[in-house]
């Protein structure tokens, strides 16, 4: 199993989770988070006066899905996320080593 981590721009959301329910994914953690990367933040004008800000909204999105589906996943958040310009995201896969459901008490696979 692996755990897939998408940071994505706030406005793209609705879309990825669509394209995501599309390829067979049954549920999803969102988090309204803030960061950085190459945009380095960006200048705010506030009352007048310009401030910087670094550190821009984003969303991050976790799914876990089985070794197979990891792949369809990755390209289905790539087609929906992607905008061409800097900040579209990145996007994360890390190994899972157990899940449980916590009603049922399953384990594995059978449990995401």
């Amino acid at each position: 199993m692996r755990k897939i981590e998408a940071i994505i721009k706030p406005f793209k959301l609705e879309e990825v989770k669509d394209a995501l329910v599309k390829v067979g994914i049954g549920g999803l953690t969102v988090m309204e988070v803030k960061g950085f990367g190459e945009q380095r933040g960006q200048v705010e004008v506030y009352r007048g006066k310009e401030y910087k800000a670094d550190f821009l909204p984003k969303v991050k999105i976790e799914v876990v899905v089985k070794d197979e589906d990891v792949e369809k996943v990755i390209e289905a958040i790539l087609e929906s996320a992607y905008t061409g310009k800097i900040g579209d995201g990145k996007i994360f896969v890390l190994p899972v080593e157990d899940v449980v459901r916590v009603r049922t008490k399953e384990r594995g696979e059978s449990a995401i």
